[in-house]
C-alpha cells in the first residue's frame, strides 16, 4: 500500500525548498499603470492612419485606460472597417476551444471577423477593403497560449495580401525568465507554431519581429512589419493585468501558474474549471483526499467543465503563493507528483505532448526521470532558441 504520510512529508519538505530557492529571486509584481503601452504611444500610429482603411485584431484585453483600442481609434477619427477577434472573441466570453462565430458588434456596429471559428488565419477576401491592420492583444508569454499563434497568422496574411501589421506592444507578466521543452517540428500546431520553449521571455512585438526575421512564417514571407514599443517596461518583473486575459485566467495567480499548469490540459486532472479557481487548483474524483476538494459546475465561461458535479479532490496551489515567490522555472513537480499519486496508464493524453512540445517530456515522467535530468535534456535546444531571441530584442535583457 501507498504510504502517503510519507508522500505528503517529502512533499512539503520538496515545497519548502522550492520556497527557499524561490526566495533567493523574488520576483518584483508591478502595477500596470507603471508602463506606457504601444497603444498609448498615439504620436507614433495614430497619424499614419488616419487616410488609411483600418482592421483591429484584438480583443477585451486591448483598452486604453478602460477603454477599448477600437473605441479609442474611432474617437480619434481613424477609420476602422473591422475587427478581427481570436480565441474566447472579441468580448472574451466564449469557452476554451470553443469555436467563434463572425458577428456584429453592437456598441460601434463593425463587423467581427473570428479568428477561431471557421478559419484562424484572415483570408484574401476578409482584408481586400483594407489597408493596414493593428494588433493589440494582451498575451500572457506562454508557447501555447493561443494569441501568439493568431498574431503569426495574420502576419502570414498580411505579407501574402500586401498589408502592413503595426503590433501595439504589452507587457508579457511571465516575461522574467526563459523555460522549457523548445518545440519539435512535428508537433507544429496551434497551440505552437515556431522553435521556442514553453516560455520564451518576450513581449509580442519582439516575437514578431522574430517570427519575421527568421523566415518563420508560411513560404518564409515577410510582413510589413511596425511595433509600437512599450515605455518603462521592466522585464524583470511581472505585471498585474487591468484586464483578466481569458475568461478562466482570472487574477495575477493564475497567470503566473498557467505555464506549468498548461501541461494539466494533456491529462486527466482537472484544473478547476467550473469552479472560482480556475488554474489555481488541480485536482480528480480519485486522487487521494488532501483535505481539499472542489466540484466543478457549468457556468456561462466553462460551459461542460470537466467532472461537471463531481467531487475532485487535489492541490489548492494559492497556498505556495507565486505573489509571493516565484521559482523563476516552470513547476515540473506539480505534473510529476500528480502523476505519481494517480499511477494511470490514461493519465495522459494526445494533448499533453501538443503543450510539451516534444514527445519526451511524457516519457521521461512515465519512466520517474530526476527532474534535474529531465531539464538537461531541454538545454541545448533553450541556449540555441536564447541565441536567435536576443537579435529581436526591444527592451534590456534578463539579467
Amino acid at each position: 500500500m501507498h504510504n502517503y504520510k510519507a508522500s505528503y512529508y517529502l512533499l512539503f519538505c520538496f515545497t519548502c525548498l522550492q520556497l527557499w530557492l524561490a526566495a533567493q529571486h523574488p520576483l518584483a509584481i508591478k502595477d500596470y499603470s507603471t508602463v506606457a503601452c504601444g497603444a498609448q504611444q498615439f504620436g507614433l500610429y495614430v497619424p499614419q492612419l488616419k487616410n488609411r482603411r483600418v482592421a483591429v485584431v484584438t480583443n477585451i484585453t486591448g483598452v486604453v485606460g478602460s477603454t477599448s483600442i477600437v473605441d479609442t481609434l474611432l474617437s480619434l477619427g481613424v477609420p476602422v472597417k473591422k475587427i478581427f477577434g481570436p480565441e474566447h472573441g472579441f468580448r472574451s466570453d466564449a469557452d476554451a476551444a470553443e469555436k467563434v462565430q463572425n458577428s456584429r458588434d453592437a456598441k460601434t456596429g463593425l463587423p467581427i471577423i473570428s479568428l477561431y471559428g471557421s478559419n484562424k488565419k484572415p483570408e484574401a477576401g476578409q482584408l481586400a477593403d483594407v489597408d493596414v491592420v493593428l494588433y493589440d492583444i494582451q498575451d500572457i508569454g506562454t508557447r501555447f497560449y493561443t494569441y501568439i499563434s493568431t498574431l503569426c497568422y495574420v502576419m502570414e496574411a498580411c505579407a501574402e495580401n500586401g498589408k502592413e501589421l503595426v503590433v501595439l506592444d504589452r507587457p508579457n507578466p511571465n516575461g522574467f525568465y526563459i523555460d522549457g521543452p523548445v518545440l519539435k517540428d512535428e508537433l507544429k500546431s496551434f497551440l505552437g507554431l515556431h522553435h521556442v520553449p514553453m516560455v520564451y521571455g518576450m513581449t509580442c512585438g519582439e516575437y514578431a519581429k522574430m517570427a519575421n526575421g527568421e523566415g518563420w512564417l508560411k513560404n518564409k514571407v515577410k510582413c510589413r512589419l511596425s511595433v509600437i514599443p512599450l515605455k518603462s517596461y521592466d522585464r524583470s518583473a511581472s505585471y498585474r493585468l487591468p484586464v483578466k486575459p481569458s475568461p478562466n485566467i482570472p487574477n495575477e495567480q493564475a497567470v503566473l501558474l498557467y505555464p506549468g499548469l498548461g501541461l494539466f490540459e494533456g491529462t486527466i486532472m482537472s484544473l478547476g474549471r467550473g469552479t472560482e479557481l480556475p488554474f489555481q487548483v488541480i485536482g480528480h474524483p480519485e486522487y487521494p483526499d488532501t483535505g481539499f476538494s472542489f466540484t466543478p459546475k457549468p457556468t456561462a465561461l466553462s460551459k461542460e467543465p470537466k467532472y461537471v458535479n463531481q467531487r475532485c479532490y487535489g492541490r489548492d496551489l494559492r497556498k505556495n503563493s507565486y505573489l509571493i515567490c516565484h521559482p523563476h522555472k516552470i513547476d515540473l513537480s506539480l505534473v510529476i507528483d500528480a502523476y505519481q499519486y494517480m499511477k494511470r496508464s490514461d493519465f495522459f493524453d494526445k494533448n499533453f505532448n501538443y503543450h510539451s512540445g516534444n514527445t519526451q517530456l511524457q516519457e521521461q515522467i512515465k519512466q520517474n526521470k530526476p527532474e534535474k535530468e529531465i531539464r538537461k535534456s531541454w538545454q541545448a535546444d533553450l541556449d540555441a532558441f536564447k541565441k536567435i531571441r536576443k537579435k529581436y530584442l526591444l527592451y534590456a535583457d534578463l539579467k
